[in-house]
């Protein structure tokens, strides 16, 4: 099959069974519900991308199992030229969508991550997991699938183990082993992109112990499988997305999703981790160093579009950027920094005996404490060049610009520089969409917190080296251990 269309993407869509909600309403077509739209139209965007000339070599590459021209999303990364593409592709999303498009990106990771360790699942038990992989993976190629990846489970008390949690069904677990398959239970929560997505890779939500075997577990099932409902969550914007008009400035958005899984049967050709507690540590080392690498590029390409967004709000005002000369260095620098440390993750990284690429620790997830601070200040200096028209609650709504009776008098006053009145609405509405609403990226907790990072930072660091170094160059011979508890 070749690069599918965007019509063959929406068409899938519309075959799938309704199981989505939000606000307590099933949305029976995603694709035109005034929640969920917006989303699907973001991730089709990166479909159309793949037939432009210009993108093509961004958003498609050569399966290294067919030999076959494929969709990037679905390729397995053997180098680290091939992971930057990862980078370079997320950072081009944000430029033609303004926000994150998790099942372009979160399922693309889980392949990769679970190629490795499934590698080393059947070396050392004699499972078939890999071929499991690759099967499915042949069919994400053939099919271009969108599949968005769901780690997060609810947890329950976070001093409380999953086999300790009062309710267990909190993480995500086995319930049932058959010869088939398995029977799963529990929930993953604040899944992105799952509405636009066709199918969905679990993975485990933490390392565990023997105690906790039955919440390792990895499968992927399609979005509608019988047993899983998905709740659409709030977001800023909430209620504007029903309205015409440009308080909701663009077509695109982002949704996030609970995943509540009522003894769902999984057939066993899809499972590729079912009680394999030891390697739910490789599991989560390997996803989260991916994902927090290239992560950086998300919140560049954010970054790009807000500084662009700043620029013409200062010429609607009526200045002209330079004025804000240090402001807007100051975000480029903020926007090329988590990028290219990103990018410095990725170089730095080895290639795993599976084929596939994986990102250093260390960078990666120093990097990902960059993620959470950075973007902020970026989003700060946007803010600041736009003035307070561009602050949630200091702008009238759509419909007031458009009333027949004093309408044209806010447009009136609202024209400053270039352009016009409601031209300078719009960027307003799009500087407080990137700043506050729902064009915002997970900048604070997407892909796991900055505070999980600073952990595995310390817990990698060669702190001992370190040590010796500081003793060499000091001419320090003596031993100063580390004191006792």
């Amino acid at each position: 099959m070749g690069l599918r269309t965007r019509e063959d993407y929406l068409s899938s869509l519309k075959e799938m069974r309704p199981n989505v909600y939000k606000f307590g309403e099933l949305i029976e077509d995603v694709t035109t519900h005034p929640a969920t739209r917006r989303t699907v139209e973001s991730h089709a965007r990166g479909i159309d991308a793949a037939h432009d000339p210009e993108l093509a070599g961004i958003f498609t590459t050569t399966s290294n199992l067919t030999g076959e021209t494929i969709h990037r999303n679905t390729s397995l990364m053997g180098t680290a030229d091939e992971m930057m593409f990862n980078s370079k592709f997320k950072r081009e999303m944000y430029h033609l969508t303004g926000t994150c498009t998790g099942a372009l990106c979160c399922g693309w990771n889980c392949l990769n991550v679970m190629w490795s360790v499934s590698h080393e699942m059947d070396e050392e038990l004699g499972t078939n997991y890999h071929e499991r992989v690759k099967a499915w993976g042949l069919k994400m190629q053939a099919k271009g699938l969108l599949v968005s990846g769901a780690l997060s489970d609810a947890k329950g008390n976070r001093k409380l183990k999953p086999h300790q949690q009062e309710d267990p069904d909190t993480n995500l677990r086995i319930v049932e082993y058959r010869d088939d398959g398995i029977v799963v239970r529990g929930a993953k929560v604040m899944i992105c992109g799952t509405a636009a997505a066709e199918e969905i890779f679990i993975v485990p939500g933490s390392g565990y112990g023997e105690a906790d075997k039955d919440f390792a577990v990895s499968f992927v099932i399609p979005k509608d499988i019988e047993g899983l409902t998905i709740v659409e969550t709030r977001h800023p914007s909430d209620g504007r997305e029903l309205e015409d008009g440009f308080d909701v400035p663009t077509e695109t958005g982002i949704t996030q999703a609970y995943l509540l899984f009522d003894d769902v049967f999984v057939p066993s050709e899809r499972v590729f981790m079912a009680g394999e507690f030891k390697f739910t540590g490789n599991v989560i080392g390997r996803f989260t160093a991916t994902y927090r690498a290239c992560i950086g590029a998300c919140v560049a390409g954010q970054g790009d579009v807000m500084i662009g967004a700043a620029a013409l709000m200062a010429r609607a005002n009526g200045l002209s950027p330079k004025v804000f000369r240090d402001k807007i260095t100051q975000m480029e620098i903020l926007t090329e920094t988590t990028y290219t440390m990103g990018i410095g993750a990725i170089a730095l990284g080895r290639k795993h005996k599976s084929g596939v690429w994986l990102a250093d620790p260390l960078t990666a997830h120093a990097n990902k404490v960059h993620v959470a601070t950075m973007p902020y200040e970026t989003k700060r200096l946007c803010q600041e060049i736009g003035g307070g028209i561009a602050e949630t609650g200091c702008l009238p709504s759509y419909k007031d610009l458009q009333n027949p009776e004093y309408g044209h008098l806010i447009k009136k006053y609202l024209t400053a520089g270039a352009g016009s009145g409601e031209t300078r609405a719009r960027i307003a509405r799009l500087i407080e969409w990137l700043t506050l609403g729902a064009g915002v990226p997970g900048c604070m907790h997407g892909g796991g917190s900055p505070d999980g990072a600073r952990m595995v930072v310390f817990a990698v660091s060669p702190l001992e080296k370190y040590v010796g170094y500081a003793k060499k160059v000091g001419g320090i011979e003596e031993d100063v251990p580390e004191p006792g508890k």
